[in-house]
């Protein structure tokens, strides 16, 4: 008789392994909001009192809207409890030649996408105009530090599309608090000693430090960078990038504001440095920054002057204050995060670098593929596990690409970091065609060869277009096309005018919804 998969166990808490708990709970165990008597699965998150969550990784996209909602937590109490804020995209800073040059990759989508491409049209006025402000609301309203909509909007709805900026330790706990309260996530505080295997191979038990064994039908490693399960105990093959991404460690630090009420950045700051990049990121009550390098190219004490005189010209005097925490990490991923009876999610499965925040994305995706599973019969798992495995490999190639597209396009010439990341034997051969193709014509929906992307091609157009990149192919412009284009372009002027007037600050509008709430859906 064919058994079915309905007792799961979790490796591991952080966001990922919370979130993981939560997103299951929710979508099986609850209707309408309500805990189910006889729910289809049984959830045990197990977690170690002797390991720390690293506690970083403080940006999400704007899928983390529709995942909130769909566990069932209301925006003010996530606002509230998580020192969250408003991210409206990535502000990329001396990334392009380091004159001062900036700009932003913004979460809405150009006008008319996606049923129609602007950027075509856009070329003939690249001199007079940049692409994401001609096509787009966002980029401008974010740099006079405005928010993506207004107190009288409901919750998880927008007037322009937004994440969050987060801080991760408060974001753990509170999915903790809501996993275990409201969706009966059944919780053990146990470290775990060992590991042991079915004849077939499978899991059959994790085995904590007083001698109990913890069985599951489904192993889920949330165990970060250690992947417990599937990289030590399955051995499945880890498949590096630091040929392609250099960057393996970074520097990170919280910093107070100066003025309680400082205003609140709404897009990550993404700043280029001679080696590496530093993220600097507002929250309600202080700002997240962190220093990106590559060992290879320096050593510590480097980065850290390079973090330290960031936070100087930022108006941090007094940096010795500050408690920098050292992060070492190996860019790259698994070979599969699927293997028997064992999924690997978060940084368990892998782990490349936080630029452009793909992290807690993959997460989200992650655990929604498994619950679109679930429940599952013993005997289809292998075919699950193919189909996950072709599209989890799927995005790290994107994920990885895309990455490489904003160090490709630099012209920054201040280290041999630059240098090298320009140099042809570390970029992947899809990405080289795709910027032989560009030269030629725009990116469209038509270049991503795959299905469910992370990224779409209007994100290739922002990166290509705020980085200079020369695309020198005009096409045949229709009138009719033109027409719609240019009205597109005008209705778009116009709407930076209208929400500009309409608009609270990020600041104002977080103290509202911490006074007033927001109203519901």
């Amino acid at each position: 008789m064919d058994t079915v998969i309905k007792h799961i166990v979790i490796v591991g808490g952080g966001t990922a392994g919370w979130l993981t708990a939560a997103i299951l709970a929710a979508d099986h165990n609850t209707d309408n909001g309500q805990l189910l008597n006889t729910g289809a699965l049984h959830i045990t998150l197990v977690e170690s009192p002797d390991v720390a969550t690293i506690g970083v990784g403080e940006g999400t996209w704007p899928s983390m809207r529709n995942t909130l909602q769909r566990i069932g937590i209301s925006e003010a109490e996530f606002i509230t409890q998580c020192d969250a804020s408003f991210k409206q995209g990535s502000q990329f800073n001396n990334w392009r030649n380091n004159s001062g040059d900036s700009y932003i990759h913004p979460f809405s989508l150009p006008a008319g996408m996606p049923d129609f491409n602007i950027c075509p049209y856009w070329l003939p006025f690249k001199q007079q105009v940049s692409f994401a402000d001609a096509v787009n609301a966002q980029a401008r309203l974010s740099l006079a530090g405005l928010a993506p909509k207004q107190i009288s909007t409901a919750e998880y709805s927008f007037i322009n599309n937004y994440g969050y900026h987060l801080d991760a330790g408060k974001f753990s706990s509170l999915l903790q608090q809501h996993a275990t309260r409201v969706l009966g996530v059944n919780y053990v505080r146990a470290h775990i000693a060992d590991i042991t295997n079915t004849v077939q191979g499978d899991i059959a038990a994790i085995i904590t430090k007083d001698g109990a064994a913890i069985t599951a039908d489904l192993f889920i490693d949330c165990s970060g960078t250690a992947s417990l399960l599937l990289g030590r105990h399955l051995a499945v093959p880890f498949v590096p990038q630091k040929q392609v991404l250099f960057n393996d460690s970074a520097i990170a630090v919280q910093v107070p504001y100066q003025q309680p009420d400082e205003a609140i950045a709404s897009c990550t700051q993404s700043s280029a440095q001679p080696v590496g990049w530093i993220w600097d990121i507002g929250l309600q009550s202080r700002r997240g920054v962190g220093q990106v390098y590559s060992s290879a190219h320096c050593d510590d004490k480097q980065a850290e002057q390079q973090l330290r005189r960031y936070l100087q010209q930022s108006g941090i005097l007094d940096t010795d204050q500050l408690t920098l925490r050292k992060l070492s990490f190996t860019p790259g991923h698994y070979a599969r995060c699927w293997q028997n009876n064992c999924v690997a999610i978060g940084m368990a499965a892998g782990f490349i670098e936080p630029l452009e925040a793909s992290a807690l994305t993959l997460v989200e995706w992650s655990a929604k593929y498994v619950s679109a599973q679930l429940p599952l019969p013993a005997s289809l798992v292998s075919i699950s596990a193919a189909r996950m495995n072709q599209a989890f490999s799927q995005h790290w190639q994107q994920i990885i690409e895309f990455l490489k597209l904003h160090y490709v396009l630099s012209k920054r010439s201040d280290h041999d970091y630059w240098h090298d990341h320009r140099e042809s034997s570390g970029i992947p051969s899809a990405l080289q065609n795709l910027l032989q193709l560009w030269q030629h014509k725009v990116p469209s929906a038509h270049d991503v060869t795959h299905s469910d992307v992370l990224f779409p091609a209007a994100s290739y157009q922002y990166i290509l277009y705020g980085m200079g990149f020369e695309t020198r192919g005009y096409p045949e412009l229709k009138p009719t096309l033109q027409k719609k284009a240019h009205g597109l372009f005008e209705e778009n002027a116009k709407r930076i005018q209208q929400l500009a007037a309409a608009l609270p600050g990020n600041r104002q509008l977080l103290d509202k919804i911490r006074q007033y709430g927001l109203p519901p859906i």
